[in-house]
C-alpha cells in the first residue's frame, strides 16, 4: 500500500478512534447522572433532553458544593423526631393539620442542614444533588398540601409519607429514625369498600382502593 493511502487510512482511524472515545464519555456521564439522581436524572431528560439535563445538575452540583451544609446534632435529631411523631399521630384527627406541619417540619430541617429555603423551587434543585432519591415523591407531596383541605384522606396519607422519606434523609443516618408506622387506629375506605389501614405502606398506595373524599 503507498504512503499516499496509507495517511488517509491512519486520519481515519484516529476519527473514529477520537468519536469512539467521546461517545464512550459521554456515555459514562450519561450513567453516572442516572445513577445518582435517578427520577430526577429521568424528569429533566423528558423535560429538555439529555445533554441539557446533564448541564443543569452540573450546575446543581456546583451551586450545592458551595453551600454551608452540615449534619444535625444529636439534640436536634431528637428534638425534630418528637415533633415528627407528634405530628403523625395528629394524622388520626386531622389529616390535613398533621400533613401540613409535616411539611413545615421537611422545611424547618433543610433550612437547619444549610439549604436555602425561600426560593422552593430552588430548594427542590438543591435538595436533588444529596436527595434525590424520594424528591419525586416529595414534590407530589408538596402539591397535595398545599390543597390539603380539599384533599382526599388517601392522598394526604401518601403526602405524608412522601414527606416522612425525605425527613429521614435530611435527619441522619436510617438507624437513628424511628420507623414507626402511621398510626394504626386510622383507617380510610378503599374502593372494594374494605376499611384500610392509614399505616399501610405507600407502595399500597391508589392501587389498594382510593378513599372517598372527606
Amino acid at each position: 500500500m503507498s504512503a499516499g493511502a496509507i495517511i488517509p487510512l491512519v486520519i481515519a482511524i484516529i476519527i473514529l478512534a477520537a468519536v469512539g472515545a467521546v461517545a464512550g464519555s459521554m456515555l459514562l456521564r450519561n450513567l453516572s447522572m442516572r445513577h445518582r439522581f435517578g427520577p430526577e436524572y429521568q424528569r429533566l431528560v423528558r423535560e429538555v433532553g439529555p445533554r441539557r439535563a446533564q448541564a443543569e445538575l452540573v450546575d446543581r452540583q456546583r451551586r450545592v458544593a458551595k453551600l454551608n451544609l452540615r449534619p444535625l446534632t444529636a439534640e436536634q435529631r431528637a428534638r425534630y423526631t418528637g415533633e415528627w411523631t407528634a405530628a403523625q399521630e395528629r394524622f388520626v384527627d386531622n389529616p390535613a393539620q398533621a400533613t401540613e406541619a409535616a411539611a413545615a417540619l421537611v422545611t424547618t430541617v433543610a433550612a437547619d442542614r444549610g439549604y436555602p429555603v425561600d426560593d422552593h423551587s430552588q430548594l427542590l434543585k438543591d435538595l436533588s444533588v444529596h436527595h434525590a432519591r424520594p424528591l419525586d415523591g416529595y414534590r407530589g407531596a408538596r402539591l397535595t398540601t398545599e390543597q390539603a383541605t380539599s384533599a382526599a384522606t388517601e392522598e394526604l396519607r401518601l403526602a405524608l409519607l412522601a414527606h416522612r422519606a425525605l425527613f429521614r434523609e435530611l435527619l441522619g443516618p436510617p438507624e437513628r429514625i424511628p420507623t414507626r408506622p402511621l398510626p394504626p387506629s386510622a383507617t380510610v375506605i378503599g374502593s372494594t369498600g374494605r376499611a384500610l389501614p392509614v399505616g399501610a405502606a405507600a407502595a399500597s398506595g391508589p392501587a389498594a382502593g382510593t378513599p372517598a373524599k372527606r
